[in-house]
């Protein structure tokens, strides 16, 4: 996307002819000084959507359909019952909104077959790039005092959230706030999906991870990150390619990073036996998320206040301190009694499921996202991820003789059924659909299906027999190599595709001539992050809900990039040995 692109988009946004009621036709009058009921959904409108930058670009996007009176009117009505009821009836006020939500039409990447590379970069090609990943992000954590990744809006929203998944978010979220920044965001996504500011707010790019190419990005810290890049500086380390000086350095910087997770990041919360526990908060109390003062006004000021801590964070932050060789006590609790306190089976916990917008999958076995705190808040309702599911897995392995998994038949039973929970993922090929997803790419999916089976495949051969007796990782390793092989490699990819194609290649034990089309393109492409970095920031992981928030950052891809040719210059090496 080019400056030519970017000014054609914003001239004709700029000078649209209006073919009816805008955004502001429709909000202005309820919500821009409405002299009482629900203040946050006022300063959401006015913060978010009202604000001095936007209006110029989406002031001539209008709805033929609202030129029509008494939809107009039923449309303000909504708002005005989400402003001024005490107790709002969600779905009623979502139904006009839902109803033109279905007339907006996006859709996920789908990249032209690419021609195969003539040949495969080697050794001394990959080499400097891992030193180039790994020197980035050690002097981000020197300029830092931490590794920072960024969050983006997009506002065009996601392309799995119709008017039904609306109404699922709507009723099943928990705080009105996160309410509100939904039914406005999705409101505001009809208006951009159907003018000429799509093109500007939305363009086209290469692959199918999404370039955060957005000019507004928030920078943070989260246990989840920090867990994250502690793996990414342990692979560094065991390469041998760091210096000594840069070893120290990472050494250092494990050691921190993993004190962030499970000290500055720890919270007690209620097991389902009234039971505590300690968990890793998704986000912990200011100062330590690392926002600037502006960007925690504004999260602040849109209903972003409250943040509870999540299973993923929890599972990721334990494998990450337990690779890193930490002893903290916290590891020996086994969170697989927790976690089977969150897991969804015959009926009984189905309604934990407050946000099912991926309902295409059958939730059996799985583990939910959301923890309770101690105050019994979950703003965020509840999903269940697929992704998720693979961190527990993984952790699950790491510490499978701490926890006495196998010895205890509850314990077993719960690994067992996430197992069986992801062997229908994969026999059913709904991994493979973006849709089956809340906060991950399928393509992610694969690179932390390859993860969680090299911690698998670690085990003695008893243990795993034990664990899978059905070879049900075997059975998902076919389908996700065939994935990775067969389509994701065989298209136009970006950056931080062919990283996530090479990390589930590397791990899933793939013959080094497959990882050509990935090699190339990272190679041919160092350099791209200007700056920032050797290469761009490209969506990691994202919510779809209130609207499509994308979380990535160059260090992120620098991050990807150095496992993902880690392990292939780890298969390179075997077969030249």
């Amino acid at each position: 996307m080019g400056f030519h692109h970017l000014a054609g988009a914003a001239y004709r946004a700029l000078t649209a002819r209006k073919d009816g009621p805008s955004l502001y036709d429709v909000c202005d009058p309820v919500l821009l000084n409405p002299g009482g009921g629900d203040p946050h959904l006022c300063k959401f409108y006015r913060t978010a959507l009202g604000n001095p930058a936007l209006r110029p670009l989406l002031r001539r996007s209008g709805l033929i359909e609202l030129g029509e009176a008494p939809r107009l009117e039923r449309l303000r009505q909504a708002l005005i019952s989400a402003r001024d009821d005490e107790a709002p009836d969600w779905a009623a006020i979502g139904q006009p909104v839902a109803a033109l939500l279905d007339t907006i039409d996006l859709g996920h990447p789908s990249p032209k077959p690419a021609p195969v590379p003539e040949r495969a970069p080697g050794l001394a090609e990959i080499e400097p790039v891992i030193r180039a990943c790994g020197a980035h992000l050690l002097r981000s954590y020197g300029a830092n005092g931490f590794i920072p990744t960024y969050a983006a809006f997009n506002l065009i929203g996601d392309a799995d959230v119709g008017g039904r998944e609306f109404l699922m978010a709507l009723s099943g979220l928990n705080s009105r706030g996160y309410k509100n920044s939904t039914l406005l965001f999705n409101l505001a996504r009809i208006f951009i999906a159907r003018s000429p500011a799509r093109t500007l707010i939305n363009p086209p790019w290469r692959g199918i991870a999404e370039p955060m190419w957005q000019p507004m990005q928030i920078r943070h810290r989260s246990a989840y990150y920090d867990a994250f890049f502690t793996e990414t500086l342990l692979s560094f380390v065991e390469t041998g390619l760091a210096s000594a000086e840069q070893t120290a350095t990472a050494r250092r910087a494990i050691a921190a990073m993993v004190d962030f997770c499970l000290t500055t990041s720890r919270e007690e919360v209620r097991s389902h036996d009234g039971s505590a526990v300690s968990v890793i908060t998704a986000l912990p109390p200011m100062p330590h998320p690392r926002f600037s003062r502006f960007f925690a006004q504004i999260k602040q000021d849109l209903g972003f206040g409250i943040y509870v801590p999540d299973c993923d964070t929890t599972a990721c932050s334990f494998s990450a301190a337990t690779q890193a060789g930490s002893t903290d006590p916290i590891l020996n609790q086994p969170l697989i009694d927790f976690y089977a306190g969150y897991q969804v089976g015959g009926g009984a916990n189905e309604s934990r499921v407050t946000v099912p917008i991926n309902d295409n999958i059958d939730y059996e076995g799985g583990v939910v996202t959301w923890i309770d705190n101690l105050a019994g808040e979950r703003p965020f309702g509840n999903d269940l991820d697929p992704t998720l599911n693979l961190d527990i897995l993984e952790v699950s392995f790491r510490n499978l003789s701490r926890w006495k998994i196998i010895e205890t038949p509850q314990r077993l039973a719960t690994v067992q059924r996430i197992i069986g929970f992801q062997k229908r993922l994969a026999a059913s090929g709904a991994f493979t659909n973006p849709r089956s997803h809340i906060y991950y790419l399928p393509e992610l999916y694969c690179a932390y299906f390859g993860r969680c089976y090299a911690a698998f495949i670690a085990l003695p051969i008893a243990a795993r027999e034990a664990i899978d007796p059905g070879g049900a990782f075997d059975f998902i390793r076919v389908k996700v190599l065939a994935y990775v092989q067969t389509e994701l490699v065989a298209g136009e990819m970006n950056v931080f595709d062919a990283a996530l194609a090479l990390v589930a290649l590397g791990h899933l034990g793939a013959e080094p001539a497959s990882f050509a089309p990935a090699l190339s393109c990272i190679v041919s492409h160092v350099g791209e992050g200007g700056r920032r970095g050797p290469f761009k920031a490209y969506e990691w992981n994202k919510m779809k809900t209130p609207t499509r928030i994308l979380v990535g950052g160059p260090e992120v891809t620098s991050a990807f990039v150095l496992m993902g040719l880690a392990l292939a210059r780890r298969a390179m090496l075997r077969g030249t040995g």
